[in-house]
């Protein structure tokens, strides 16, 4: 455990403690959510406290509710009450064994066991006069005191709650396969031949911020010339609530003035890096979620089993390889078309080298 994260209600009755804010998804299951909430009985006027997790859809800001409505679908909600106590004590692991002890007879200890078909944590950038919390997914752990778990006619007043942000993360998987592969031959006006365009990866996974090594193979049959070549990477965003839509934006593209001259091949390796400080500008473009003002990059590359849809936003990448090709002359512009392969690329942060120093923090959000 390198650090505490400790919020406290507003009357300080109660206080939410976690040892970490960032809970990795293995694909097939996810890291336990553990944490300890202190209990001050006296301020409690016969009341319970409760805790919940809950996954969710931000599709507005806030300052958008102007009418009743809340711009805000729950994906995934668990809810427990921590006090009075209901259960028998489980076997606790080292982390909520070193919280309880930080926090003293007062604490009372809750888990929560995500499900892995929820989507990770992702944020839709905010164009330049956007203000107000950025759509995308979030998940919150809120401790509160109620009579109800949820009483939909009991009103909880900001007073008896307190919250925490938190992350569902995944890191690329150590085993790196080879890279996609996809070729294509096309037929052209005024030409009995095709050319054929190759193009293949190095790797499956790139990390974010390292170069994407793309190989490139072109025999041309024909009697044109390819004038340029083209690498682009583009970001695909699904996002999946009522219905199912796809957003294509473009991270990176770059233009290389090779030239293949009619009949006759070529080959080469290129490199193109896309990065989020290139898109700062671009509205809606995803980005991996952050709590508070963390630094974070291009949304990664979502993996899941495929056995269970997944609900909110899901995120891939294609790499791109554009031929112009052009037989020049008269016609050169009636007669020249592209060519065209894309190739699914995986893109992800490392894990990182665990840490062991302790700290506590105590947060606002």
């Amino acid at each position: 455990m390198s650090k505490v994260f400790k919020k406290t209600s507003g009357n300080g009755t109660i206080a939410l403690y976690l040892g970490k804010r960032d809970f990795v998804d293995n694909v097939d299951s996810v890291e336990l959510v553990e944490g300890v909430v202190k209990v001050d009985p006296s301020g409690l006027n016969n009341r319970k406290v409760y805790v919940y997790l809950a996954c969710a859809f931000r599709y507005g800001s806030d300052d958008l509710d102007v009418i009743g409505l809340t711009f805000r679908r729950d994906i995934w909600l668990h809810c427990v009450q921590v006090y009075p106590p209901t259960g028998g004590s489980e076997a606790k692991s080292p982390m909520m064994e070193s919280l309880l002890k930080k926090v003293g007879e007062q604490g009372h200890a809750f888990s929560f066991q995500m499900p892995p078909n929820l989507p990770c944590s992702v944020s839709l950038q905010p164009g330049l006069n956007d203000s107000g919390k950025a759509c995308g997914v979030d998940f919150e752990i809120k401790a509160y005191i109620a009579n109800a778990p949820d009483n939909p006619d009991e009103v909880i007043q900001k007073k008896d709650t307190c919250r925490l942000m938190i992350r569902k993360i995944q890191f690329a998987p150590a085993d790196n396969k080879a890279g996609a592969k996809a070729d294509l031959s096309k037929q052209f006006m005024m030409s009995d031949k095709p050319v054929h365009l190759e193009a293949s990866l190095e790797k499956e996974v790139y990390y974010h911020g390292d170069p994407i090594t793309v190989k490139v193979q072109i025999n041309n049959e024909t009697n044109k010339t390819v004038k340029k070549i083209k690498i682009s990477v583009n970001q695909l965003t699904s996002v999946v609530l009522y219905s199912s839509d796809t957003y294509v934006k473009e991270v990176c593209a770059q233009e290389f003035g090779e030239t293949v001259n009619a009949i006759s091949t070529f080959e080469k390796s290129f490199q193109v890096t896309p990065l989020l400080a290139n898109n700062k500008e671009k509205r809606g473009l995803a980005v991996d979620g952050r709590l508070k003002d963390q630094d974070t990059n291009l949304a990664s590359t979502t993996l899941s089993q495929g056995e269970k849809e997944m609900q909110g936003i899901i995120i891939s990448y294609k790499v791109k390889v554009t031929l112009t090709v052009s037989s020049g002359g008269l016609l050169g512009g009636l007669t020249g078309r592209d060519v065209v392969v894309e190739l699914p690329v995986t893109l992800m942060s490392p894990k990182p080298a665990e840490v062991s120093d302790i700290t506590v923090n105590t947060t606002d959000g």
